[in-house]
Formats: C-alpha cells, sequence, structure tokens
C-alpha cells in the first residue's frame, strides 16, 4: 500500500475559498484528472482535480469548508498504480482554470484503518433521490463549474445522483451543457413518473411545538406508500378535471326496488355496482379512456378487458381493490364482490393481485357528503370518476312547464391532459349522465 496525502495547490490569491462540492467518497477510484471538489470565491468557481489514479482511503473535507493551499484533501492509495503528475487543466468555461493539486508524501501507518467498504460509506451530503438513482459505473460526475452551474440552475442538485446519470460526450467523458439538456429532456418526457422532480424548494423544518402543544404520530404504512404514488402521479400527469351531474331519479328507484331481491341473495346492492356498469359501457364507447400511455411516450396501450378499480376507505387508509371483468357480470356478482373486497381491505387481508390490472378508479365519496372534488389519477391509468353525495335539486322538466324534484348526481371526472382533450372529457361524462338516467340502457 502507498498512500500520498493530496493537498490543495496553489490556488493565487484565493484564501479560505469554500468548498461547495464534493465528488468524491471513500473507497472511489480515481483517475487521473477526475475532479475531487469544487470550491467557490466571490470571484470564481474552480474544480481540484487528482493529480494520479488512485483510490480514496479517507476525506479530510466536507462541504461548507473553508480551505486555502496546502490544506489538505484526502488521502490516496497509489499502489499498482502509475503515478503521472498532470500538467494539463480540466476544461473550465468563464472561470479560474483548475489548479493541480500539491502531494506530500507520507509513509504507511504501522496500523492503517481498515477501507469502509463502498455501501456503508458516508456519502458527501443527503441525496433523497439516491436511493432510486442508476449511477454511471460507480464513478463521480465528470464537469467543469460553469457546466455544473448550469445544471443547478436548471433545478438538477450538481453533487447528487442526477448529474451522475448523464453521459458525458465531452473529451473523456466530460459532461457538457448539450449533454444536461438532453437528459432533462429526456426525463421531462418520461410518462411513468421516472422522472426527477426538479427545482423543488425543501419543506421548511417548523419546530411547531414552540407554538403549543403537540402530539405528534406515525404515518401507517399505508399511507406512506399511497403518500408517495399519489405525489408522482400528481406531478407527472396534467391533470384536468370535468364536473357534471346526472340525474339519477330512475336508477335509485329501481336500486330500491331489488333491495329485498339482493337480500335474499345475501348481497347488499349499492348505487356503485350500478356505476360500474355504466362505466365500463362508457369505457366501450371511449376507448382511449380505457388505456395507458406506454413508458417511451411514444404510444397508447389500448386494453379490450375492464377491470375497474374501487378508492376503499379502511382504517389504515385508502387502498383500490380492483374487480375484474366487471362487463362479464351483472350487477348482483359486481355488488357482492365490492362486499367482499371491502370486507378484505379493512380486515387487511387484500392480496397485492386484487389492488393490480385496474384500467379505471371509481372514488365515491357520496356516503360522506362533498358537492365535487379533483380525484388524482391512479397511474398508469389515465382517468379516474369521483362520485359526491346525491342531492335532490329542482330541475325544469321535459315539458318545460315548471320545475321538478330530482335526484342529482355530482360527477368529478380528472382525466390526463397528454391522452385525453377537454372534448372527449365532456362527452365521457355526458355519456355517463345518459347510461344513468336511464336504468334500461344499462342492458344495452
Amino acid at each position: 500500500m502507498s498512500i500520498k496525502e493530496i493537498l490543495v495547490p496553489d490556488i493565487g490569491s484565493f484564501k479560505d475559498v469554500e468548498i461547495i462540492e464534493i465528488m468524491v467518497k471513500v473507497g472511489d477510484t480515481l483517475a487521473a484528472d477526475d475532479s475531487i471538489m469544487t470550491v467557490e470565491s466571490d470571484k470564481a468557481a474552480m474544480d481540484i482535480p487528482a493529480p494520479f489514479a488512485g483510490t480514496v482511503t479517507e476525506l479530510r473535507i466536507k462541504v461548507g469548508d473553508k480551505v486555502s493551499a496546502g490544506s489538505a484533501i484526502l488521502m490516496l492509495d497509489t499502489a499498482g498504480e502509475a503515478v503521472a503528475s498532470t500538467t494539463s487543466a480540466p476544461v473550465v468555461k468563464s472561470f479560474t482554470p483548475a489548479a493541480t493539486p500539491m502531494v506530500a508524501n507520507v509513509p504507511p501507518p504501522t496500523h492503517p484503518a481498515p477501507e469502509v467498504p463502498a455501501h456503508i460509506a458516508p456519502k458527501h451530503r443527503p441525496d433523497p433521490v439516491a436511493a432510486h438513482a442508476e449511477f454511471a459505473g460507480g464513478k463521480p460526475a465528470h464537469a467543469s463549474p460553469s457546466v455544473r452551474r448550469f445544471a443547478r440552475e436548471l433545478g438538477i442538485h450538481p453533487g447528487g445522483a442526477e448529474l451522475s446519470r448523464i453521459k458525458g460526450s465531452g473529451p473523456r467523458g466530460r459532461i457538457l451543457k448539450e449533454d444536461v439538456q438532453e437528459w432533462i429532456k429526456a426525463e421531462l418526457a418520461k410518462p411513468t413518473g421516472e422522472a426527477i422532480g426538479l427545482g423543488l424548494t425543501p419543506a421548511p423544518v417548523i419546530d411547531f411545538a414552540k407554538f403549543g402543544e403537540i402530539d405528534t404520530q406515525p404515518l401507517s404504512r399505508i399511507k406512506k406508500l399511497s403518500g408517495a404514488n399519489l405525489h408522482r402521479n400528481w406531478v407527472t400527469a396534467p391533470h384536468v378535471t370535468q364536473f357534471d351531474e346526472a340525474d339519477i331519479t330512475e336508477l335509485e328507484d329501481f336500486r330500491k326496488s331489488m333491495l329485498d331481491e339482493a337480500a335474499r341473495r345475501g348481497v347488499k346492492l349499492t348505487l356503485l355496482a350500478f356505476l360500474m356498469k355504466a362505466v365500463v359501457n362508457a369505457l366501450r364507447n371511449y376507448p382511449t379512456f380505457n388505456a395507458s400511455l406506454a413508458a417511451d411516450g411514444e404510444s397508447l396501450v389500448l386494453k379490450k378487458y375492464f377491470h375497474v378499480g374501487f378508492a376503499c376507505d379502511t382504517p389504515d387508509g385508502l387502498v383500490v381493490p380492483v374487480i375484474r371483468d366487471v362487463n362479464k357480470k351483472d350487477v348482483m356478482d359486481i355488488a357482492r364482490e365490492l362486499a367482499e373486497l371491502s370486507e378484505l381491505a379493512r380486515e387487511r387481508k387484500l392480496k397485492v393481485d386484487a389492488m393490480t390490472g385496474g384500467c379505471f378508479t371509481i372514488s365515491s365519496l357520496g356516503g360522506i357528503g362533498g358537492t365535487a372534488f379533483t380525484p388524482i389519477i391512479n397511474c398508469p391509468e389515465v382517468a379516474i370518476l369521483g362520485l359526491s353525495r346525491a342531492d335532490w335539486k329542482p330541475v325544469w322538466n321535459k315539458a318545460g312547464k315548471t320545475f321538478e324534484p330530482r335526484l342529482m348526481l355530482p360527477l368529478s371526472l380528472s382525466y390526463d391532459h397528454r391522452v385525453i382533450d377537454g372534448a372527449d372529457g365532456a362527452r365521457f361524462t355526458s355519456h355517463l349522465r345518459l347510461m344513468l338516467s336511464d336504468v334500461r340502457r344499462l342492458l344495452l
């Protein structure tokens, strides 16, 4: 083992400059000219490159430290590597060119500390994306300060996982501005939630206890999982919500007339079972609602099956069981499955396969209240129907002579505007209104 200490080189008149980025960690293998860190003064920013190849065994710096010429940076194990000092400065546009670090020969310690395995090595700063990012060969991003500043202005963390995922097209794999632009275009084009949120300001950390008494309760596992999915769906799918009302006076009368028959079959007949039949009819007439956007964003996957999910309220949070092949089942069969799946969900016995494969989702708040809301699309589906509480309203009759009391059901249809236009959204809810206003149409 040949350990050498890397020092900050002569950086001219600069003193006590701040370290704004560290591009390496313990265990990293560096090539000559790989960037170690970026320092910034009030006049310029510059990269400090590695003078030769080796493996990082110890970091003696952290982000925010102030350094000058001669300050220790890191310890580098150069065993088996050719030591060749570099005289070529990295490509730096509009900034002071990077200097070559000074090297101090340090004898190997008598009892050298063991190397920290890469999988437990400390990271240079917290990165919420890192757990989901694919790093480019485990090597730090090779980019000039100007490119890193450009990336920062576009919302990319210059020392985080995002920049490491960009493939550089410049000399020796250096990342150029054009590479950053192309990567962002590709990320924004991803339809499945893979794009990384850019330019989001972190939520402030507030000590609420100083304003009064508080009680902190952990979120349930379901709320943690669903919260992350809902946030992804809301950010990646451009939502539009179409509001409408359906006259369900006759439908509700028919449902009530069938309650005794349903009870004899051991079924609780709810309005939702009829809604599912009406939704399937509308999906057949407007197939883009029964589709998903392909992962590349270039095509639409049209489904020829009709699996409808429904949002189910449980003590731990919302889950979405799926009833398969709704088009092949009658209202009584659907009502029975609704009851069975709801009970399993409340008892925490719902299996994963019972919550996958949905084409369209219905979220009903009719039993609680409200007049309208904006449901969030359950991606990769492209639409979701929200139901609020039905209410009696005076409606001008067909003869045009008087108002009649009619039971009106509020509909809130959210859809992905990348796939569905506003005109089709209005046609879909109009079709639902027509189906629900005449129960006989559900038989067609």
